[in-house]
């Protein structure tokens, strides 16, 4: 019976490993989530800002944001930050633990193509799950970013999923959770299995114990600098579909799907401009997923030794 597991200690390496039950699988997954989250956070609010400035003809970058807002202007919707992962990462790499484990029984096997299939479900599932607070996350971190006449200027995270359910209906909390599922299923693909899969890669080129901390990181760093490539686009998307308002005189959304925003950006500003805030986003990615997984497994290893 396949579960998901970690080695005690370097000493106990030729011991059966732990098994971990579901609670701390998931509750492991939540709380290195907010680690990382709270990390990268600030890299986080640059490359919404950054990303979202062309809409509004301007150029943007993280020493001007500095200057212009201060330096805790990056923290903007951090709380909203913070509740996202509690939903996403605990979801996200909770299921994918837990959904791989099944699919390892029912096979006999855990290869890349299973891997893959499971990190993309299982990463959209967690989009799903935890779309209100993305759409919260992007509002606060950019509203001082707007014109003083258009920003929401909300009070806080309950002021904004106030807000919105009075203003703009339940449907709002759900604007732009296509290209938010569509991005996390990418990065099922490219952040969780990429990263287990280089976990045993390093191990078995490199000679690197897998779990230990070297294997967590270079295989992190790996999987986040593929993902933050292949999802840059989507995360324009959604950051644009979440943070727009209706046009004042028609009532009409500019973006309405992932392909008609992309193409609308690409024929308007150039397809360059979807990696608008590429570099903090790639920070963002890398920092969160070498954070997020050090701390998970730092974590899994310490339960380890207390059972």
């Amino acid at each position: 019976m396949s579960s998901t597991t970690v080695s005690p200690s370097p000493q106990a390496a030729k011991t059966a490993p732990v098994a971990l039950p579901k609670s701390v699988i998931f509750a492991t997954s939540g709380l290195g989530g907010i680690i990382g989250w709270c990390i990268v956070h600030p890299f986080n609010t640059a490359a919404v800002r950054m990303n979202l400035a062309s809409m509004q003809g301007k150029h943007t970058s993280i020493m001007g944001i500095f200057r212009e807002q201060g330096f805790m202007s990056l923290y903007d919707g951090l709380a909203a930050g913070v509740g996202r992962q509690v939903f996403y990462a605990s979801s996200r790499l909770g299921l994918f633990d837990t959904c791989r484990d099944i699919l390892h029984e029912y096979r006999g096997k855990t290869d890349f193509a299973g891997r893959v299939v499971v990190g993309a479900a299982t990463g959209a599932t967690a989009a799903a799950i935890s779309c209100p607070m993305e759409v919260a996350t992007v509002r606060m971190s950019n509203d001082v970013n707007l014109p003083p006449e258009e920003r929401r200027n909300y009070k806080g995270l309950m002021d904004v999923f106030k807000r919105i359910y009075t203003e703009e209906g339940v449907s709002a909390f759900w604007r732009g959770s296509v290209p938010f599922a569509q991005r996390a299923a990418l990065v099922g693909v490219f952040q969780v299995a990429t990263l287990d899969q280089f976990k045993e890669l390093y191990a078995h080129y490199f000679n690197q114990e897998k779990g230990s901390l070297a294997n967590v990181f270079s295989s992190a760093m790996s999987s986040g600098l593929i993902y933050s490539i292949a999802t840059m686009p989507l995360e324009a998307a959604k950051n644009r579909m979440a943070s727009q308002k209706p046009d004042k005189v028609t009532g009409k959304l500019l973006y309405t799907s992932t392909l008609q925003t992309m193409r609308t950006v690409s024929a308007s500003e150039g397809f360059l401009a979807l990696y608008n805030g590429f570099l903090p986003y790639y920070i963002r990615c890398g920092g969160h997923t070498v954070a997020m997984f050090i701390s998970v497994q730092l974590m899994r290893d310490f339960y380890a030794r207390s059972v």
